[in-house]
């Protein structure tokens, strides 16, 4: 059977994601801070309300270091941290020019969240399409395929720079934040100029997962003015439980590293003290990754486990009041529940990427274990919320292509005004979501 344009494109996007998350690690390319990025007026940080436009500017994007004929705007706005206090964050908005395309679907919004995956600031979309030219940047290029098509039908996509100013990976409630500000910039821009009542579906894979749904759990809570413009969220490749992974991953031939760069991330959000708990391998191994991404990460820490991190007192990790505390707070489900339609997709082939199945959490994807999402999926369904819910036999990376033309057509079907599809009755029983408690 022949392969269609349209799939042999994304297959070819896929490969290219592949390909450049498996670079081999290397030293980064030195980068010169844009001013641009840098916020210090604290003051009126403080007075700012949430989504409240600091400084805004239009640049020509650029993709993959090479420039491009689309012109984007760039705001610095008021968020939040995962200390609930308040931060400056940045996003990225691709707007139709009315006088070059038709803007009758500029009231349709994308929030597309990317899976940028990085413990270092400079490696946030909005840096990449600014003209960053760092190896980690290849991989906005690639989401361009995966949002593109809707900047070409004239719709406006917001993409946030979802991990914050400080690169706190992995730290789900402060992506959250900061997605849905980004929206609330947006909509407060005259430069973008969207009505009052558009409409707005939030979709993100991976990385992207971890800020879309959190924006939908916590919008009723944190941006309660948003949720008559929301109509749907749509992600795969969902990091529900940070303590469960660590389990699934730790020493992993090609994810292991993931482990301890969401340590890092949750121990920088949450402003833990994390080194007082490490052996010297396990400083060795932090230092290398302040500011690592996931392009140098992955393949890298196939032998570094918990164990090899930590000193022999705390191999429990219950036994880190701090690490309790925070990983809870990371749980997706523990921060409410969302008011609009989900769709999610999850891989189940992890051994492909080379992951064993879990003893304990059993399939996933190579780093996202899919009895976690199912419990998730089934906690909303049980609080009315329309769920439609898939799993296939594919890895992470190789699921992206099952995802995305799936998700897709569930936006459009947002967009159109259609009754959302629920399968929440055949959804299969998954893991428990339980809180970690701590043990001293």
């Amino acid at each position: 059977m022949p392969i269609r344009p349209s799939t042999r494109n994304l297959l070819t996007a896929t490969q290219v994601a592949v390909a450049a998350l498996m670079v081999p690690a290397m030293s980064s390319a030195a980068t010169t801070t844009d001013p641009f990025f840098q916020y210090t007026d604290s003051a009126q940080l403080a007075a700012a309300a949430p989504g409240t436009i600091l400084k805004s500017r239009t640049i020509t994007a650029y993709l993959a270091g090479i420039k491009t004929s689309y012109q984007a705007t760039q705001i610095v706005y008021r968020s939040t941290d995962a200390l609930q206090r308040p931060a400056a964050n940045v996003t990225t908005i691709f707007s139709p020019d009315c006088s070059k395309v038709s803007c009758a679907n500029k009231n349709k919004v994308i929030s597309y969240q990317s899976f940028y995956d990085s413990l270092n600031p400079e490696d946030g979309p909005s840096r990449a399409y600014a003209g960053g030219t760092r190896l980690p940047e290849v991989l906005p290029a690639v989401e361009a395929v995966l949002f593109g098509s809707y900047v070409k039908k004239g719709y406006t996509v917001i993409i946030s720079d979802t991990e914050g100013q400080k690169a706190n990976f992995a730290a789900g409630p402060e992506y959250g934040y900061n997605t849905l500000d980004s929206i609330r910039a947006a909509f407060s821009s005259s430069q973008i100029g969207l009505a009052s009542s558009a409409k707005v579906v939030m979709m993100g894979y991976s990385g992207g997962a971890i800020a879309t749904e959190w924006a939908a759990e916590l919008a009723p809570s944190y941006a309660p003015d948003l949720n008559d413009n929301l109509i749907g969220a749509a992600f795969g490749g969902t990091l529900v439980s940070p303590e469960h992974n660590l389990t699934y991953v730790e020493g992993a031939p090609i994810w292991g590293g993931v482990m301890p760069m969401a340590v890092l991330g949750v121990s920088r959000s949450y402003e833990i003290d994390i080194k007082k708990y490490l052996t010297p391998r396990g400083l060795e191994v932090f230092d290398r990754m302040q500011k690592a991404s996931i392009a140098y990460v992955l393949g890298q820490y196939s032998k570094v486990t918990w164990k090899d991190l930590v000193k022999p007192e705390f191999q429990d990790r219950t036994k880190i009041p701090e690490y309790v505390e925070a990983v809870n707070k990371v749980i997706m489900g523990t921060g409410g529940t969302p008011t609009i339609p989900l769709q999610i997709g999850q891989g189940t082939g992890g051994t492909l990427e080379l992951t064993k199945t879990s003893p304990i959490w059993g399939k996933g994807d190579g780093v996202m274990l899919a009895g976690d999402v199912r419990t998730l999926a089934r906690q909303y369904c049980g609080k009315g919320v329309p769920v439609q819910h898939k799993e296939w036999g594919s890895s992470h990376f190789l699921s992206i292509a099952n995802w995305l033309p799936w998700a897709t057509a569930w936006v459009d079907d947002r967009f159109a005004g259609k009754a959302a599809p629920q399968n929440c009755s055949s959804i299969a029983v998954g893991n428990a979501l339980t809180p970690i408690v701590y043990t001293p």
